[in-house]
């Protein structure tokens, strides 16, 4: 009989590490606190009824605070013959404040002071993350002689030929191939494989993946600077340089719209002027003109819908980073997984025990309990997993005498008078090997587990298949992805095509690239987007980090993500549950949708006032009173989505109709 058992290993502790970022060490944070604070001030004494010069003062030291920075560089970007978007809204801040509106400027001040504080934080966050990346690499080595002897030198040091001593549980110091011993080493940094990799002469490793229980010697066969984590560190920087370019929508017309606007007031002011207008009359109707025309309300039109969902999407465990992001979730038309922590687990677990007829009857639970006992000193995955579910079913476990791990090979100990053998059945079986035996690794293997072969004195008893578990509702996932996007979404890992193929079959995907190194992953990625394709990418390890930065928009799992992952990724998912990755989809559409109308709102009211102005006599009290209506609109129809039924609706099953609208 065949025993199917779905217990896997405990989980690591939570990781979401990617919002600590050192703000507080940052100009740009802390001049944006300070107006922040200010304005709060400047408000609190304006309402309590304080003396105006009070308030006024505050207001003024919020407009000193934040806007010094953006008025500089604007100033600045004047050299270039360029007009700053900044500039402009520091020059109607203080428009607003000439003619008495002096909250209205301190509001925008603070809005953009703010919106450049975070972008400085993200910023210094991934130049960080990928500096530390190369700490996965260590810094020295143990380089052979020819005559034998060891010398521990710099890694960064070492040239194409040299020998290295890699002893158990090293990081690996260069690229190469190994020339002897045996072992596992655990690659999932490079890679992205769940499971420890066996090693032998002839097969290549990599610069900072973690050796196992054997002694490895390794001809380097790259330089420092070649090796495939430095490539990542490089891919990560190129395509984390070419997606800062990214703008919000509606930055991408400010710059024309900067240039009417300043020229249509100055000719506002100017023009009366020559036609003998007095000076008073001819700046209350340009700075009426400057108030009524000045894209508050459109900045309000598109950003509080969009960090309200970034608000809610936050509260049910996606962090999305900035309104561009979000923006950029709404245009995604294809998604692509990783495989191994992304649409699994990342541990694996005992799936299958196949008792073999040479067991002699003996029960499942038994061979199970011997299996246990002797792994119970291994350290690898596998025996973990092994132990694991020995314990969760309720198995006794008898004790263990003379336990060796043989590297590469597996472990060997006594118990109950028996000698039990555990290892890779590469390593254990012969020529000789009973037909039967061969076809049950063959069977499992086939079906995408790790084979593991149980000897009792010798002769094979059971093989145990051990598998990485499918994460809750992915199949789920994927269904609403593809009904959300209109295409079905990719399998890109560097698991074997035989894993890969399993998982993608129990998680509906038919388009599976399996075998990829992390160059291979940004190529895909790339081959998608030269298909118009706007790509999201979902992943969690750092062979993943480049792909992640390159994708449209990159998404990762974030209780295991490592720090790079995290970083060059635009949000993250902080529960690991992939049904967060259509919900986030489905409300960014949505906050998308209220972006376009509340801009039809802001535009139609813009238009009516400055037509108004010019044509006609505005008085300067309705003209605030029309600006700041249409800024009070916008920003309420926009933060509806803060509240819990937007998350409730985006995460519910579409409907065609919903789909098609979307």
């Amino acid at each position: 009989m065949t025993l199917e058992l779905t217990t896997s290993i405990p989980a690591p502790p939570p990781a979401a590490r990617w919002w600590r970022a050192g703000a507080g060490s940052l100009p740009e944070v802390r001049w944006a606190m300070a107006a922040t604070a200010l304005f709060a001030a400047g408000g609190l004494a304006q309402v309590a009824g304080a003396p105006a010069w009070l308030w006024w003062t505050l207001y003024l030291a919020c407009y000193a605070a934040g806007g010094w920075e953006p008025g500089l560089a604007g100033v600045k970007a004047l050299r270039d013959r360029t007009l700053d978007v900044d500039l402009l809204m520091v020059a109607a801040a203080i428009g607003a404040a000439a003619i008495g509106q002096v909250f209205d400027g301190a509001l925008l001040i603070v809005i953009f002071a703010t919106s450049g504080a975070l972008e400085a934080v993200a910023t210094k966050r991934t130049e960080d993350s990928v500096r530390s990346l190369l700490d996965l690499a260590p810094d020295q080595a143990t380089r052979l002689g020819e005559g034998g002897g060891e010398e521990v030198v710099a890694a960064a040091g070492l040239r194409v030929g040299d020998v290295i001593l890699v002893r158990p549980g090293e990081r690996i110091g260069a690229d190469g191939h190994v020339l002897a011993g045996a072992s596992d080493v655990d690659q999932a940094t490079i890679t992205g494989e769940g499971l420890p990799v066996d090693k032998q002469a002839g097969d290549e490793v990599f610069a900072g993946t973690v050796n196992g229980t054997g002694a490895l010697r390794v001809r380097v066969t790259r330089p420092a600077s070649e090796t495939v984590i430095a490539r990542i560190v490089a891919m990560v920087e190129q395509a984390g340089a070419t997606k800062a370019r990214t703008q919000l929508f509606i930055e991408k017309v400010e710059q024309r719209y900067s240039v009417i606007m300043v020229a249509a007031t100055l000719a506002l002011f100017v023009l009366p002027l020559l036609w003998g207008t007095p000076v008073q009359d001819s700046l209350l109707r340009a700075m009426t003109f400057m108030i009524v025309a000045s894209p508050c309300a459109v900045v309000l039109a598109t950003m509080p819908p969009l960090l309200a969902a970034i608000a809610t999407a936050g509260r049910h465990g996606v962090l999305v980073k900035s309104a561009v992001v979000m923006e950029q979730l709404a245009d995604v038309t294809r998604v692509a997984f990783d495989k191994t922590g992304t649409l699994t687990e990342g541990r694996p677990h005992l799936a299958r025990l196949h008792p073999l007829p040479v067991a002699g009857g003996e029960a499942a639970d038994r061979l199970l309990a011997l299996a246990a006992a002797a792994e119970q000193g291994s350290e690898h995955p596998l025996g973990r997993a092994i132990v694991a579910a020995a314990r969760d079913r309720g198995v006794p476990l008898p004790a263990a005498t003379g336990f060796t791990a043989l590297p590469g090979r597996g472990v060997r100990a006594r118990v109950d008078g028996h000698l039990v053998e555990i290892g890779s059945p590469v390593r254990v079986l012969d020529k000789s090997a009973p037909a039967d035996v061969r076809a049950v690794v063959a069977e499992l293997e086939e079906g995408g587990h790790s084979a593991v072969l149980m000897l009792l004195g010798g002769s094979p008893v059971a093989v145990l298949g051990l598998a990485d578990r499918m994460r809750a509702g992915a199949a789920g996932a994927v269904a609403r992805l593809t009904g959300l996007t209109g295409t079905a979404p990719v399998l890109l890992t560097g698991d074997n095509p035989r894993a890969a193929a399993l998982v993608a079959g129990q998680a509906g995907i038919a388009d599976v690239r399996a075998g990829l190194l992390p160059e291979d992953k940004v190529r895909a990625v790339r081959e998608l987007q030269e298909g118009q394709a706007r790509v999201a990418l979902v992943g969690d390890g750092v062979n993943d980090a480049p792909a992640l930065a390159t994708a449209d928009a990159g998404i990762a799992m974030g209780r295991a993500g490592a720090d790079l992952t995290l970083d060059a990724a635009d949000a993250v998912i902080t529960r690991d549950e992939l049904n967060a990755v259509p919900a986030v989809l489905a409300l960014a559409r949505r906050a998308r949708r209220l972006v376009i109308a509340n801009l039809a709102i802001a535009g139609t009211f813009i238009a009516v006032l400055v037509a108004w102005d010019l044509f006609g006599e505005l008085p300067l009290p309705l003209g605030v009173a029309g600006h700041e209506g249409s800024t009070v609109i916008v920003g309420l129809n926009g933060l509806r989505l803060l509240r819990d039924a937007a998350w409730r609706r985006a995460a519910a099953p579409a409907t065609k109709a919903r789909v098609a609208g979307s």
